[in-house]
């Protein structure tokens, strides 16, 4: 069936909630970052080969799917509509002053390169993407804001209006919905990997 929605969205834009908001709206599996940390080690060489230009099958590596949102997906979202021809691309934002507070606290921390290595993670993962599909400079903070900022822009030039949603943490369900053509749920919007909850995983003090 292929991907529904492809999230350009950076990681530290809501990705999280937003997966546990499209997995509630479309019934189907959404793929994030933690798919891997939760057990499949075997997309890592898959992901570090994609940043090299050699891309996998899309529809067969992401079978089991009908979204894909946060890092790695969201740095291939060209590929991935490429192959989804049809899909909402849905591209999470904040701030850039906000998602640089939230992304150098959490996954750009020099913590996470202490977990990663503890549980066994290659040296080079996720480095090899964000070097080839974000920025080689991404831990210094004027290069990332500018990355994210032209990586958002790339978006927007890119994607026909019609077919992309531009949604930010607090928007909740209705924009989705709305252009998902699905009821809005009666609960309220997931609220989830905040970064206090993120830097109590790497055992920092929030």
């Amino acid at each position: 069936m292929g991907l529904r929605v492809i999230g350009a969205g950076v990681g530290r834009t809501g990705t999280e909630s937003l997966r546990q908001a499209l997995e509630q709206l479309l019934g189907g599996r959404c793929y994030h970052m933690f798919e891997i940390i939760a057990g499949r080690r075997d997309h890592v060489p898959v992901w570090l080969d994609a940043a090299r230009g050699e891309y996998p099958v899309w529809d067969e590596f992401l079978a089991d799917y009908v979204a894909a949102v946060d890092w790695p997906a969201a740095s291939f979202w060209p590929e991935l509509l490429a192959a989804n021809p049809d899909a909402l691309v849905l591209l999470s934002v904040r701030d850039v002053d906000a998602w640089w507070a939230s992304a150098s606290a959490t996954i750009f921390s020099p913590r996470l390169e202490e977990q990663k290595a503890r549980v066994g993670f290659p040296p080079d993962w996720p480095d090899a993407v964000l070097e080839s599909r974000f920025d080689p400079q991404w831990r210094e903070e004027g290069a990332a804001k500018e990355a994210y900022l032209r990586h958002n822009d790339a978006v927007r030039a890119a994607v026909p209006a019609g077919q992309l949603l531009e949604w930010a943490p607090g928007d909740g369900w209705e924009p989705i919905c709305d252009a998902l053509g699905v009821a809005v749920p009666d609960g309220p919007f997931p609220h989830a990997n905040t970064s206090a909850e993120f830097q109590r995983l790497l055992g920092a003090p929030s």
